[in-house]
């Protein structure tokens, strides 16, 4: 098979999984995956994944049916990915950080054929009493090989459908019940299509310190491999090993949340290590702050990229921020062939530099929410011309350059006296105060206003100023609708693992 070029992006449909057995036969020594002290060639990882597809097509797996896995990132987990795509078959890969109940709940509205977890899961599982059900058959990735078929055995090839069903990713439950998003293997094919502007290629070293179920670490490690490169992966997120990891594999992508280049960039030595090698950084999932880009841009090499969407899919915005230093306060402006647009609360669209939800259409847009059409109607925007678009239910406008400059999500505003209050200007203004390292603003009821402001605040190590002194000194500075009505001090906000304040957490103690 001819595998695609990086000048090629117009290159018809591939598969990931033919795409990795493409690197194994013309570079079979050359590293696929790295966690820890194991490293795995191509022919390594290609062969693994042969057993996995062999045994789920033994089994029984049918194209288009499910395979659910929870765990930490590992080679086994990478293998069980791929091979359950090469066998035709989806992946739910699901968060370990979900409650016992809700692991067996996704795993069941999966549908799941098989359910691979290792043992963290099964141990939390067994510490809550809830059990799998008897007819979905679970295997323990430490375990792994009772299960694989003998080594060198290969699968009966599939021929992969670009319209099958390439993961159902559950969304994160920050706002209830967790949705199963469907995402079709031409969707990821054109996530690695577009990766080549991006500089993927097979002397790409991209570094992985997010979990393996969130679809932010998933749009970097598919090119990664789908382009020939090594991904590395750490299990679990630590500022200073990350910086000692990087710097001996020679790093030259990675992608990050927010919260993960805050704690990066206060650590003391973080200039003393040699990141020379990196060519390109992304973000995504949450509030990327404009001065702490400016920090990432000053003291660490290679380019910054921020990607504004949604796992949904619809339309997406980039941010170049090495290329548009003066537009930090934004998320860039639409990706190549997105259209992006904004609505009011009646579904119309707004007038230009007005204020709107966003709403977006593109070739990457999920199938739908699993076996949920009515909340894929609430989701879906049409047009008057009947075309499709996903809602985000953030709040937004475009500058006079066509940036997107994000405020909130709709359901986070808080509307005080019949006054629309944007918890984000609040808290840009909260991280002004010399005391304050990390703050979250929330609506609550109030019997006066219908919905008043308040603020949780991480305090800065060694300050003295007491939650009186900020609160008053924010109310100084904003107008008289914004003021908050109370400040608590906590020692973290909550977050989810890929560095989502749980506001819907913030709101609960509150009122609690």
């Amino acid at each position: 098979m001819t595998l695609p070029t990086a000048n090629d992006t117009a290159h018809p449909f591939r598969d990931l999984p033919s795409l990795v057995a493409g690197h194994a036969r013309n570079r079979p020594q050359a590293t696929a995956l790295v966690v820890g002290e194991q490293r795995l060639s191509y022919a390594t990882l290609n062969a693994l994944a042969d057993r996995v597809a062999a045994g789920l097509l033994r089994d029984g797996l049918q194209p288009g049916e499910r395979v659910a896995v929870c765990a930490t990132s590992c080679p086994a987990y990478v293998a069980v990915y791929l091979g359950t795509l090469r066998a035709g078959g989806a992946v739910a890969p699901l968060a370990p950080s979900s409650t016992a109940e809700q692991l067996v709940g996704m795993a069941v509205d999966a549908d799941a054929r098989r359910f691979f977890l290792d043992a963290g899961v099964a141990d939390a599982l067994a510490a809550a009493g809830v059990t799998v059900p008897v007819d979905l058959p679970v295997t323990r990735l430490e375990a792994i090989d009772a299960w694989l078929p003998p080594e060198g055995n290969q699968p009966a090839p599939v021929a992969i459908d670009p319209a099958w069903p390439f993961n159902l990713i559950y969304s994160s439950g920050t706002t209830g019940t967790p949705k199963g998003i469907v995402q079709s293997h031409a969707m990821r094919w054109g996530h690695i299509q577009r990766a080549a502007i991006s500089g993927y290629g097979t002397d790409t070293v991209t570094l992985i310190a997010t979990p393996l179920y969130s679809n932010t670490t998933l749009v970097s490690v598919i090119p990664t491999l789908a382009w020939g490169g090594c991904v590395v992966l750490m299990p679990k997120f630590d500022a200073l090993a990350y910086l000692q990891i990087a710097q001996r594999e020679r790093s030259t992508h990675t992608m990050l949340v927010p919260v993960q280049y805050q704690r990066l960039m206060a650590r003391p030595e973080f200039d003393s290590f040699d990141l020379s090698s990196f060519r390109m950084k992304f973000c995504t999932s949450a509030p990327f702050h404009a001065d702490l880009k400016a920090d990432v841009l000053k003291r660490w090499p290679g380019g910054l990229t921020e990607y504004y969407g949604m796992t949904e899919g619809g339309g997406s915005c980039v941010l170049q921020a090495h290329l548009h230093p003066t537009k930090l306060h934004t998320v860039g402006q639409p990706s190549e062939g997105h259209d992006i647009r904004l609505i009011d609360e009646h579904g119309k669209e707004v007038a230009k530099g007005e204020a709107g939800e966003v709403v977006g259409r593109s070739g990457a847009m999920m199938t739908g929410y699993h076996k949920q059409p009515a909340k894929t109607a609430e989701a879906e925007w049409y047009d008057p011309q009947g075309n499709r678009f996903i809602r985000t239910g953030d709040v937004a406008r475009f500058d006079a350059d066509g940036f997107l400059v994000l405020f909130d999500r709709r359901k986070d505003m808080v509307i005080s006296g019949g006054f629309n209050i944007y918890p984000s200007d609040l808290e840009a203004v909260l991280r002004q105060h010399p005391a304050v390292a990390d703050c979250a603003v929330v609506g609550v009821p109030s019997a006066e206003w219908g919905e008043t402001p308040v603020a949780y605040v991480v305090k800065r190590a060694g300050a003295a100023d007491s939650e009186e002194d900020i609160r008053g000194w924010l109310n100084g500075q904003v107008g008289k609708t914004q003021r908050l009505s109370g400040l608590r001090f906590t020692d973290e906000l909550p977050r989810s693992a890929i560095g989502k304040i749980l506001k819907r957490e913030l709101r609960d103690a509150w009122k609690a």
